[in-house]
């Protein structure tokens, strides 16, 4: 068991790990300008003639997104403006109550890699660059998948991306397979059965995604492969990977998360972030490390960066601590497959391409660092307690209809009373109310005031005993601490002597 788990097990309902966002990218063989002018040459189509034939097979791309749009009877949003695409795909889905098919098609101007033509030697010649030109988003909601979006281009190459969501996935693996639980946007708050839950949501990840994108691109291409056939090489351009523990109420991680956000932002420097991500600290390295803090509902979330790759922490809806690997940069990272080296065919550890196949590996070092982290997190005490200890002593109880005050721990009065009562001649035998008065006070000079302490005194000791911090010694007069009132009382001594003063030096610092 993980040693964050372990340490904070009954507040812990459970974890799951899970490919969370994850984004393809279709890359066609024509994306090369050797390969872009081989097939403008077998199509008879001349360099300086690259504009108007793209311009054609453009119009059709258009005119295809369009087309399905009306067919199906969905919204088709014209360029206007920056807005949240999935955001409103997914209000179109609540409010159409859509479970499957097409949701909605919306485009956007944006630039996206080219060619554009410039002068040569004898003849023009095409060049890379990236032009503004219109883009189509497809969201479709799938029966395996959820709400997935594929993203074309609409000038050649038409590269093409899709993405979507593995908490989706996992959702209606559990649908299918009968296991309750409760979603809350990409995350679970509870799980019925968990360990069942994580086998099928490791089967994401060895699923065969070269037979499954290539029928994405499909919908969204009106080209035979007789036209036209771009030859797509899919790999993953962005992958996260999440693990969320699951606690039992939101008050049990929000005593506990804002230590978490401080220790992970003051001790976890470029070598514990390499090591969580599986990577060495040394000279070598010559990549940026950065920490950083936002401010999100309902704290806030913590980030490191190592080159392109990262590292997240926060809390999801309150009850959900997730730990995010986000890999954008996988040749930093090894894959065992085979290879060439020094010459030689062998079977090793080599760095890892986009390559769809390699999605399985992507998991892996999710999955390790992740959990590294949480090991990492495993020193931070639950505070918890302590929280519930200082609420219930600031706060004033009622017994049998009547109410006893609370106790102040930065109050001086106060302070000296637990000091009275904890003083280590009492531990053996208790205390009786004259002993803590002549602690407490100076001996009185008459009867009166004598009897007048001793009122006081016993208002106090029935304060601390309805507090539970002291209780009655059985057929005495004496009064013994109790274990609770002894943690309590001398850790608000403590803050009263040391905490205190040590935040207002800081503050004057």
């Amino acid at each position: 068991m993980n040693k964050f788990i372990e340490n904070h097990a009954d507040n812990i309902h459970a974890e799951i790990s899970c490919v969370d966002r994850i984004i393809f990218k279709g890359h066609s063989y024509l994306s090369w300008v050797e390969n872009m002018e081989s097939y403008l040459s077998c199509q008879g189509v001349l360099i300086k003639d690259f504009k108007p034939y793209t311009r054609e097979l453009s119009k059709r791309l258009r005119d295809h997104g369009l087309k399905l749009a009306l067919e199906a009877k969905r919204p088709y949003f014209k360029p206007s403006g920056k807005y949240n695409k999935e955001e409103r795909a997914r209000e179109i889905v609540a409010q159409d109550n859509i479970s499957e098919g097409l949701v909605a098609v919306m485009s956007a101007m944006e630039a996206s890699p080219t060619f554009k033509m410039v002068p040569g030697e004898g003849r023009p010649r095409l060049v890379n660059a990236s032009i503004p030109q219109l883009c189509l988003y497809y969201y479709v909601m799938t029966p395996e998948f959820g709400l997935v979006h594929i993203r074309i281009q609409t000038w050649l190459p038409f590269s093409v991306q899709i993405y979507l969501n593995g908490h989706d996935y996992l959702a209606r693996q559990m649908d299918k397979h009968g296991i309750k639980y409760t979603q809350a946007d990409n995350s679970f708050i509870w799980i019925e059965d968990v360990a069942k839950a994580q086998e099928l949501s490791d089967k994401f990840n060895r699923l065969k995604w070269e037979n499954i994108l290539p029928r994405f691109a499909e919908y969204v291409l009106p080209f035979s492969q007789d036209e036209f056939d771009p030859g797509y090489y899919w790999v993953v351009d962005q992958s996260e990977y999440a693990t969320d523990i699951m606690f039992k109420n939101s008050a049990d991680l929000d005593a506990l998360y804002e230590k978490l956000l401080e220790h992970s932002i003051q001790c976890f420097g470029a070598k514990d972030v390499l090591t969580f991500l599986g990577k060495k600290f040394d000279g070598r390295f010559t990549g940026d490390q950065i920490n950083s803090m936002k401010k999100r509902y309902p704290g806030a979330r913590v980030k490191h960066w190592v080159k392109k790759n990262w590292m997240k922490m926060y809390n999801k809806f309150g009850s959900v601590l997730r730990i995010e690997t986000v890999i954008n940069d996988p040749y930093s990272f090894k894959v065992l497959r085979h290879g060439i080296r020094n010459g030689n065919q062998i079977y090793g550890w080599f760095p890892m391409a986009k390559g769809v196949s390699n999605l399985y590996r992507y998991a892996e070092i999710g999955f390790a660092a992740n959990h590294a982290y949480m090991d990492a997190l495993s020193v931070v005490p639950d505070l918890r307690p302590a929280k519930e200890s200082l609420e219930k002593l600031t706060t004033p109880v009622v017994r049998a209809g009547k109410s006893y005050g609370s106790f102040n721990p930065a109050k001086t009065t106060d302070m000296q009373l637990f000091s009275a009562v904890l003083d280590g001649k009492f531990i053996a035998f208790g205390f009786q109310n004259r002993d803590i008065r002549q602690m407490m006070w100076d001996a009185p000079q008459t009867k009166k005031q004598k009897d007048r302490l001793s009122v006081k005194t016993g208002r106090l000791l029935k304060k601390l005993q309805m507090h539970g911090l002291i209780a009655k010694v059985p057929r005495s007069r004496r009064w013994k601490v109790t274990t609770e009132g002894r943690r309590i009382m001398q850790t608000s001594l403590m803050f009263y002597n040391q905490g205190w003063p040590q935040v207002i030096e800081q503050q004057a610092a």
